[in-house]
């Protein structure tokens, strides 16, 4: 991948999408082709053909995604199921025909079975039932998994997956009705702090264990294996590590600087027990975060203050 090749970001104006780019043009890449829905449709096979067509991608980041938070995905399984098969199929199928050199697609952590072996390793996909609350993702993102290895058995395709943990960042998501749940607790405490709210409200029990990644880190882990890593089998990126929801919370309104009570919400759901992945693959590459997540969380709740300030 040259600095002038023609690489293609799909959904760059994520928060996945758009730390791709950052890390492409910190690096001196000069011809990133920034594919948004505002382009075109990706579940649209016809404009996606046309797309590609028409913009000739040597490469190709596939970060479009329909995502969202625990509420989100158990309210709106259809469209979580449907706008993600059509994406992902799209753009694998328009990558392969126009002559793509490479593509990567992001699947997601979501992917493994609910009571799967901590930490988790590739092999476990496919090994048991998944978690409820996001099972049509998760069936989604496993699909558009199997065309990648299939595109590359039936067509000698170079297309590889990566399954990133639980991501977080700038750009990041924050509303309460999709969110998840890293960005929903930041609004949660700084409106609580804003307010002067005696307590904040928090889902589930606080037990979970959940492992989080600075979106920035997940980055760089795509652009080593864009550039070293070529095979069929998915590949892990997270930190190796996990926290509790209740740890997290705590954390996060000390970063804030909210002094009032947390409460938890039992009656609402936990989702999966636990959820950390075995990184020694993508590590074996020479990849390792480096954003801790006391640091990524306060760089986060800046942006997010920043975000704020300049809507009023």
């Amino acid at each position: 991948m040259d600095s002038d090749s023609k690489i293609m970001v799909a959904g760059a104006k994520g928060m996945v999408g758009s730390a791709i780019v950052r890390n492409l043009e910190e690096k001196g890449y000069t011809n990133i082709i920034k594919g948004t829905r505002e382009d075109v449709d990706f579940t649209n096979q016809d404009e996606v053909d046309r797309y590609f067509c028409s913009e000739e991608p040597e490469y190709v980041f596939l970060a479009a995604a329909k995502v969202g938070g625990i509420m989100a995905n158990k309210k709106y399984k259809a469209n979580f199921l449907y706008d993600n098969l059509m994406i992902q199929s799209n753009i694998i199928n328009s990558a392969y025909n126009y002559g793509v050199k490479k593509l990567l697609f992001l699947g997601s952590s979501c992917i493994y079975p609910k009571m799967a072996t901590q930490p988790i390793t590739e092999d476990q996909l496919m090994t048991g039932p998944l978690e409820p609350t996001n099972d049509a993702y998760a069936i989604a993102k496993i699909a558009g998994i199997k065309m990648c290895q299939a595109y590359r058995e039936q067509y000698g395709f170079n297309a590889i997956s990566l399954m990133p943990t639980n991501l977080y960042g700038p750009n990041d998501n924050f509303d309460f009705q999709i969110s998840h749940v890293l960005p929903a607790l930041i609004r949660k405490f700084h409106e609580a702090k804003e307010s002067n709210a005696p307590y904040v409200e928090c889902w589930g029990d606080g037990s979970p264990m959940r492992e989080f990644l600075h979106v920035d880190d997940l980055a760089e882990a795509c652009f080593r294996c864009m550039i070293s890593y070529n095979d069929s089998e998915i590949i892990n990126v997270g930190t190796g590590e996990d926290v509790s929801i209740r740890e997290l919370t705590r954390l996060i309104s000390i970063i804030v600087g909210y002094g009032g009570l947390t409460m938890w919400d039992d009656s609402k759901p936990n989702g999966t027990p636990r959820k950390v992945l075995n990184v020694d693959k993508i590590k074996s590459l020479g990849w390792s975060p480096k954003i801790g997540l006391r640091q990524g969380i306060y760089e986060t709740y800046e942006w997010y203050k920043n975000e704020q300030t300049s809507n009023l």
